[in-house]
């Protein structure tokens, strides 16, 4: 099994409920894709709670049963969707992929 690990921090907003909402819409996309790619096996959204200038907003945490299903998910239609919405809020992006 591979296990996908990528972090968001997102750009700065006017207010937290801003903030907020564009966290919330992220986080409904991403956990959407369940069951729209049938490569991805497992799914899920962690939100930071500390919300600080050092920290990463958004934690994605996936799992797929190869690297070549992995590859089908990052260009499978919905996934890019997905990932056009995201691409317009965040500034930094790190990911991990690992077997286990």
């Amino acid at each position: 099994m591979i296990n996908h690990v990528v972090l968001f921090k997102l750009k700065k907003y006017n207010s937290e409920s801003e903030k907020q909402n564009v966290i919330g819409s992220i986080e409904d996309a991403l956990l959407g894709l369940s069951g729209k790619i049938k490569e991805l096996k497992h799914i899920e959204v962690g939100v930071n709670y500390e919300l600080a200038a050092k920290s990463y907003d958004i934690c994605l945490i996936s799992h797929f049963e190869t690297v070549a299903d992995l590859d089908v998910y990052r260009v499978h239609p919905e996934h890019v969707k997905v990932a056009d919405l995201i691409g317009q809020h965040a500034v930094e992006r790190a990911a991990v992929d690992f077997e286990f």
